[in-house]
């Protein structure tokens, strides 16, 4: 009986936790474009609230195309957002549901980034970053094709499905990182599978966590060659949980949907990335599944996947991925 009112008791404390988590509607009235603990929060949420949102495209225009933003700032975010009792050495976690177009087009640029590719090839388009190809979003059948027709890309269409470029906390020491760059804190990641479902953790630097959103995406390739996906802007809902840190502690972004869990990496070369991002994973395979150090080479040896996600920023950033599916039967 001692047990029954126990569980009874605690059955009712959760039901009544559930219901203080806040459904909130905000409507952002500007934006910003530095990770940074120095801008005022626009709104404190609880650990657990569902606040849904917009956010425009990285050129600074919303749904309807009119110009938000203030000058030139590249990948204007929606926020910051003070998560209530997050403090330094914690853990965020943000998870995305109900992620859609906001409008019906997306733009681009012809351009190779630098990195991409041999000199002789990039110096042809260097001066290509002001003109925008303008793309035509098929909603309905999650298609994409270019608005002005090419001769030989008449036909051609991609698949789609809307994404954030940018997900981040304000960065340590009171630093202000411009947008388009990324760090321990999140940021500029610029990763396909940030979208409806995914679960991004982010170790916290400052109180509050100050959480930044945006940086639409309706399709990318690897690595965002063009130095622009196709940038859109997109409407979204997202629900904030708080780890304390002496429950988990960690160095970089993780990312877990339906079927990976994910690892990220950046610095500003590739093998330093992809030491980070492998790094991570053993880490948190050894948290979550207590492997040794022989067994893990083992798992990650046999399974590991990598994505490149990102050339063009400051840094360049590596995904480890494991799916889900090879896991299920560790012990």
């Amino acid at each position: 009986m001692k047990y029954l009112k126990t569980i009874l008791y605690l059955l009712v404390f959760l039901n009544a936790s559930a219901q203080n988590h806040k459904k909130i509607n905000f409507t952002p009235t500007q934006y910003y474009s530095h990770f940074s603990a120095k801008t005022a929060p626009v709104l404190t949420i609880q650990p657990g609230d569902t606040i849904s949102t917009s956010s425009i495209d990285c050129d600074g225009f919303d749904k309807k195309g009119v110009k938000c933003s203030i000058g030139n700032a590249e990948n204007p975010l929606t926020g910051p957002f003070y998560i209530e009792g997050a403090e330094e050495g914690d853990v965020v976690q943000v998870t995305f549901s109900n992620v859609r177009f906001s409008r019906n087009t997306a733009v681009c640029i012809p351009f190779f980034h630098e990195r991409s590719m041999p000199a002789a090839i990039t110096d042809k388009v260097k001066n290509n970053t002001s003109n925008k190809i303008i793309w035509d979003l098929d909603i309905k059948n999650k298609r994409a094709s270019l608005q002005a027709k090419t001769p030989h890309l008449k036909n051609f269409s991609i698949a789609i499905n809307p994404f954030f470029g940018c997900v981040g906390l304000a960065a340590p020491n009171n630093e202000e990182i411009s947008t388009e760059d990324s760090g321990p804190f999140g940021g500029n990641m610029d990763f396909s599978k940030i979208t409806n479902g995914a679960t991004v953790s982010l170790p916290v630097f400052t109180k509050g966590g100050l959480l930044y959103i945006g940086d639409g995406h309706a399709a990318q390739g690897d690595g965002e060659l063009n130095w622009m996906a196709l940038e859109t802007s997109l409407d979204y809902s997202f629900t904030t949980k708080l780890i304390k840190k002496s429950t988990l502690s960690i160095a970089y972004p993780r990312v877990e949907d339906a079927e990976y869990i994910m690892t990220v990496g950046m610095d500003y070369t590739l093998d330093n990335s992809l030491k980070i991002a492998t790094k991570g994973m053993l880490t948190w395979l050894q948290e979550r599944y207590d492997l040794t150090l022989e067994e893990a080479t083992q798992v990650m040896g046999s399974s590991i996947e990598y994505k490149i996600t990102e050339i063009v920023d400051p840094k360049v950033e590596v995904v480890a991925m494991i799916k889900k599916s090879v896991l299920k039967n560790i012990k």
